[in-house]
């Protein structure tokens, strides 16, 4: 193939080939053109003289052209709505409608009018369930082995969901369907997650034509770092606003958009609350309503809930109750004091797990309202994983405390304890309470070994579609089976090539077996679990299983026990007849608990499970954004994401301030990264330049400059340099218009800040850093420029 120019004029024609650079003298030439040769019709040959045409040519009416347009995909007649929704961090055992304590009429009113399945399984953590949930293939088959904020360079674990694995929106969308996603996202690599993309894995890049939410592992319910499509924003400034609300208030509204724009268009919705992952809020007058609910504790709770799943019959009546882990407290053995702060965190969460169902009622109600509730498949699932261990024997007022091995005051939390669940607090309740959350069975999220992390409670409703709504089905399954079971619904056939890309085979089965045959024999003969060393198979009612060797509290620990995974503590359940896995049977049957040891290094071979890893192996190149050693933001600057801000933990480093301060005003941000939680300030007090270093309250510590800022220009530099302490400490010194201005002591820095909030230039967005001030605390004046220099 080759590009021909023919320039054509009076008296002669030039034609150069401009792939070989060589030009011919021809005879005419009226103009340039420019052709492609062997891709398109040609129009002129340049092989000859061009001979004038003798009258004007007679070019056909457009009445002779019969109309014909790019056609819109449609989907299949009849193609239902789907809803989708899934908690988070919930539990077998929480809701009323699996037998819990925890009020939930509007998941009550899915499961009489559909069918709850006591048998379906999740991956035992947050991005693995998701990933798996919305491509239908098996976590590590999507590259979501972990979570994403803990990915290694392994293809089961790079977090990097590939193209070969489509989603439920992107098939969907290719079939005339209009998607959205409200709530948590987190299944998008820790580097791409800023302003500066690639928006490939972010939500509105995997087939969601809109997005309202937040992309991480939780966020604060009154502050929530907030995305919309593709872009960071700051919520809305109201002293009543909370995210469950604002979801459903997105949702409702984009439901009445799609309804008003093209009635007959069906839709894909996955709704995925932060609830009831921590931080456990709720507003007041919902945490007010289960005073005292809970002061009998986790051990009468659990067996309470057991009794009340057994007479439902939500599991079977043969089942048995495991007994307390050794690794935790009976409640009797706790102080009063403690006692009534336990109970307060079961309070919140109880609040919060009931305030979600409220708002999916809402969305109930909107379905029924708009007359689409009939043709709409609602599947909830009860939790991405089972109830979550990660507070600590003694919960945590901040979440971070036990990410960041910085242990609360129990006199703290004691006198604190009113502030449980509000706005203040980032709170995550004692895993006694995650413990009876996840009755009948033992543990927690993390340990994919047993059902306490992976079994969740899952509702269908289609009506008209389901046989003996009400009824609870009891077949083995699994979070990758829900794409198949959409996509049958829909009447779509899996495609074996999307966007140019052949597909990965979907692993999982539809459920569609079930609707009308609520005993048909379980398709699903076999399945793996894996997260963080922790691992079972199941294989015809049997399971093999190791046993935990921490517990999740200490996953971030310095001290965690360390075994090599082939020295690990194997057990044996015939699940068949033991619901909740109570009796071991690996000492009995040694040459079964092998053969599955051996199913259990086949699957994995084939499911990209291997190689099996401790936290942090593989981690030797991970990319990232935040390897600069300068970095300079302008006065605009809001919301910079946790991977793109400077890394200062466990550095030397100054903060270059060039600004002009008005005469109006003697307070304001300069610059801060993080917020109430954790983060640092650099402000002015009084016109005094000041710098906050929050490391998760009580500990926030407070340096000042030894004079003011006077009206005007100024630059303004303040330096730390560790010294070598345990805990992160150094002096921090002040530079003002070039001349020292004193400094002192910061006791604790901290190695990260979390990730809820970035860093804002001139304002201190979402919640303040320190207790001096309230948001956003503008800068009185103008920031020319702020720089960082890290050593």
């Amino acid at each position: 193939m080759r590009h021909i120019e023919l320039e054509v004029q009076l008296g002669g024609m030039q034609e150069r080939d401009v792939s070989k650079g060589n030009c011919r003298g021809l005879s005419v030439s009226l103009t340039v053109i420019t052709l492609l040769l062997g891709s398109t019709p040609t129009l002129l040959k340049a092989t000859g003289p061009l001979t004038p045409s003798v009258g004007k040519p007679v070019f056909p009416p457009a009445g002779d052209f019969a109309p014909k347009w790019p056609q819109q995909p449609r989907p299949a007649a009849n193609a239902p709505n789907i809803l989708l929704i899934m908690l988070d961090d919930e539990g077998f055992g929480a809701s009323s409608s699996f037998g819990g304590l925890v009020p939930t009429p509007n998941f009550d009113r899915l499961a009489r009018q559909g069918a709850r399945y006591n048998n379906f399984n999740t991956t035992g953590m947050c991005s693995p369930s998701r990933a798996s949930l919305l491509t239908g293939r098996y976590p590590h088959n999507a590259a979501m082995g972990a979570l994403s904020d803990l990915a290694a360079g392994y293809d089961g674990y790079s977090s990097v969901i590939p193209k070969s694995t489509s989603t439920i929106a992107q098939v969907l969308k290719e079939h005339g369907y209009g998607t959205a996603m409200f709530g948590k996202a987190h299944f998008t690599p820790p580097w791409e997650l800023t302003a500066a993309g690639p928006f490939d894995r972010w939500p509105t890049g995997l087939g969601f034509e809109h997005f309202y939410g937040f992309l991480q592992g939780d966020t604060n319910q009154y502050a929530p770092n907030l995305v919309v499509d593709n872009r960071y924003v700051t919520p809305p400034v109201d002293p009543d606003y909370f995210f469950e609300k604002d979801i459903a208030d997105q949702t409702i509204r984009w439901i009445d958009e799609q309804n008003h724009a093209d009635p007959a268009k069906p839709f894909f919705i996955y709704y995925a609350p932060g609830a009831t992952h921590a931080p456990h809020h709720a507003p007041a007058d919902w945490i007010a309503r289960f005073k005292g609910q809970f002061d009998d504790g986790w051990d009468e709770v659990r067996a309470r809930i057991f009794a009340r799943q057994r007479a439902a019959g939500i599991i079977p009546a043969s089942t048995r109750l495991t007994p307390r882990p050794a690794e935790l407290p009976a409640w009797d053995s706790l102080s009063s004091d403690q006692k009534q702060v336990a109970a307060r965190f079961m309070e919140a969460y109880a609040a919060q797990l009931s305030y979600v169902d409220a708002q999916i009622g809402r969305l109930l109600d909107t379905l029924e309202k708009t007359g689409k509730a009939d043709n709409t498949m609602i599947i909830l699932i009860q939790g991405d994983n089972g109830a979550s261990g990660e507070g600590g024997v003694e919960g945590t007022f901040y979440e971070q405390s036990l990410n960041f091995s910085a242990p609360e005051s129990p006199a703290y939390k004691l006198a604190n304890m009113d502030k449980i669940g509000g706005p203040l607090s980032d709170n995550m309740y004692p895993a006694g309470w995650a413990w009876a959350m996840n009755t009948p069975f033992r543990w927690f999220k993390q340990n994919a070994s047993h059902f306490g992390a992976i079994r969740n409670g899952m509702t269908i409703r289609w009506p008209g579609h389901i046989a003996s709504t009400g009824s609870v089905r009891q077949q083995f399954s699994h979070i990758s089976d829900i794409a198949p079971t959409i996509f049958e619904a829909a009447g779509i056939t899996v495609p074996v090539e999307l966007n140019g890309v052949r597909q990965k085979p979907i692993d999982g089965i539809s459920l569609a077996y079930t609707f009308q045959q609520p005993k048909a024999p379980a398709q699903r003969k076999t399945q793996y679990f894996e997260i963080l060393e922790n691992v079972s198979i199941y294989h015809d009612g049997w399971v093999a299983a190791t046993r935990p060797t921490y517990m999740p509290w200490q996953l971030f620990s310095a001290d965690r026990p360390k075994v090599s995974f082939n020295d690990r503590e194997w057990q044996l359940y015939n699940v068949a007849n033991d619901f909740s896995e109570y009796r071991d049977l690996s000492a009995q049957q040694p040459e079964r608990l092998h053969a599955l040891q051996t199913l259990f290094l086949d699957e994995a071979k084939k499911n990209n499970v291997l190689p099996i890893h401790d936290l942090g192996e593989g981690g030797a190149g991970r990319p990232g954004l935040a390897t600069r050693s300068t970095y300079t933001y302008a006065a605009d600057t809001a919301n910079v994401h946790v991977s793109a801000a400077p890394p200062l933990g466990g550095k030397a480093y100054s903060i270059d301030v060039d600004a002009l301060l008005s005469d109006t005003g003697r307070n304001g941000v300069m610059v801060a990264q993080g917020g109430r939680f954790s983060g640092f300030s650099f402000y002015l007090k009084d016109g005094v330049p000041t710098f906050a270093y929050n490391a998760i309250p009580p500990r926030v510590f407070t340096v000042q400059a030894n004079r003011a800022l006077s009206p005007g220009e100024h630059h303004v530099i303040v330096r730390f340099e560790p010294d070598g302490g345990k805990e992160g400490s150094g002096t921090l010194r002040f530079t003002i218009d070039g001349a020292d201005a004193g400094g002192g002591q910061l006791p604790v820095t901290l190695k990260r800040f979390w990730f809820t909030e970035g860093l804002d230039v001139g304002k201190d967005l979402m919640t303040p850093v320190s207790p001096d001030y309230e948001g956003p605390n503008s800068f009185p004046g103008v920031i020319r420029s702020v720089q960082f220099r890290l050593q």
